[in-house]
């Protein structure tokens, strides 16, 4: 593949901002990173002017689909056709998120996406259900939830072959707790969402092994000033980081400060919990057999009245949440960068290979304009827009 180099740009590395900067990128892995300009290259080198903000590649840890795609169909086109669409929104690596369904099924879905895993296309299977409380299920069938027994935890791991990375689960249901245990033995992350747990209940599931809160607050019993429920568990304990949906629908801007600014860089992710409809375009849709209406980018379930019911996951792209992050919430680019690649890589057990701007991780970065609008991305040294 050779060597390139990228200069003129802002460059966020975990360590700060070289503003200007460069990057030098050999056989699809980063080279040389430095501030002012390169030294000479060298005649045979490519040296390519940018401009705006060179950021990594996204990171995605909670995804459903895209482009009119979802991932539950779990083949290979289908499942391409939604990482294309967020790749051209600057997410390199992501997990592919299944919603509830009957184990048996579950473990067919998970199986089809372990090989997708293995071939390089996704990051790792995440999911999301069917262990989560009825009280709280948001766009997953009620009629689908379960207990997490024992058995059924280890069919859907041992579909997985060793990729799925994360189940959300919710901890006030019988066998959660050694689930939670169970999860951590096979090195997978345990999310505590969906719930309708006490405060007590989520603080006994953090003792058990649980470190993610899935979208806090959404899908999750509210916080309240007697009752401080999991959302007041998981925001306070240093342990667990915590996912938020910065699209400005599923939680208030200032909402969104907030939480990050009391968890730090260290604990926020963002994340898409995007469904097909990201990238595609109002419509109808369905998410693991619910219909799914999507009007003015908000998708909701479709009630049997006509009327609008939950919001169904998102239609949100990672670029979309970095901006709103930057623009509307008021955060810097390094703690955007931090919420958008470098910590959800670090929670993923990849921040060796991707998630910051840094000598010898692979060449994935997102080249931003100055309003934040994604102008190129790189995946692995190659140009894909």
């Amino acid at each position: 593949m050779g060597t390139f180099v990228l200069t003129g740009g802002k460059v966020v590395t975990d360590s700060g901002v070289l503003d200007p900067g460069w990057l030098a990128v050999t056989d699809g892995v980063i080279s040389e990173v430095g501030a002012g300009e390169p030294a000479d290259a060298g005649a045979d080198v490519p040296v390519i002017p940018v401009s705006g903000w060179l950021v990594p590649g996204f990171v995605d840890i909670h995804c459903h689909g895209g482009g009119g795609a979802a991932f539950w169909h779990a083949d290979q086109e289908t499942v391409a056709t939604g990482v294309r669409t967020h790749r051209a929104h600057g997410t390199t690596t992501m997990l592919a998120s299944l919603v509830s369904r009957p184990v048996d099924e579950l473990a067919k879905q998970t199986a089809a996406l372990a090989e997708l895993t293995q071939d390089g296309l996704i990051a790792g299977v995440h999911l999301e259900g069917p262990f989560i409380s009825s009280a709280r299920c948001g766009a997953h069938d009620p009629a689908v939830l379960a207990p997490p027994a024992r058995a059924d935890v280890e069919t859907l791991l041992d579909a997985g072959r060793g990729t799925v990375r994360m189940v959300t689960l919710a901890p006030e249901l019988d066998g959660a707790l050694a689930a939670i245990r169970q999860l951590a033995e096979h090195r997978v992350l345990a999310a505590v969402g969906h719930t309708d747990a006490t405060h007590d209940q989520v603080r006994a599931a953090i003792e058990a092994g649980a470190t993610v809160a899935t979208h806090l607050f959404n899908g999750m019993r509210p916080l309240h000033h007697r009752e401080p429920g999991p959302i007041g568990a998981l925001i306070q304990d240093e342990r667990v980081t915590v996912e938020l949906i910065c699209d400005l629908v599923h939680l208030h801007p200032e909402i969104v400060r907030m939480m990050a600014t009391h968890a730090g860089p260290q604990r926020t992710v963002l994340i898409t919990d995007a469904i097909a409809a990201a990238g595609a375009g109002d419509g109808d849709y369905d998410i693991g057999g619910l219909a799914v209406t999507v009007r003015e980018g908000v998708p909701t379930l479709a009630g049997a009245d006509g009327t609008a019911g939950a919001i169904a996951g998102s239609t949100l792209t990672m670029d979309r949440a970095f901006r709103h992050f930057v623009q509307d919430v008021g955060m810097g680019m390094t703690e955007a960068v931090a919420a958008t690649a470098t910590q959800p890589a670090r929670l993923l057990g990849l921040d060796q290979r991707v998630g910051a701007l840094r000598v010898g991780l692979a060449a994935d970065l997102v080249v931003l304009d100055d309003q934040l609008q994604v102008s190129r991305v790189l995946h692995n040294g190659s140009w894909i827009q």
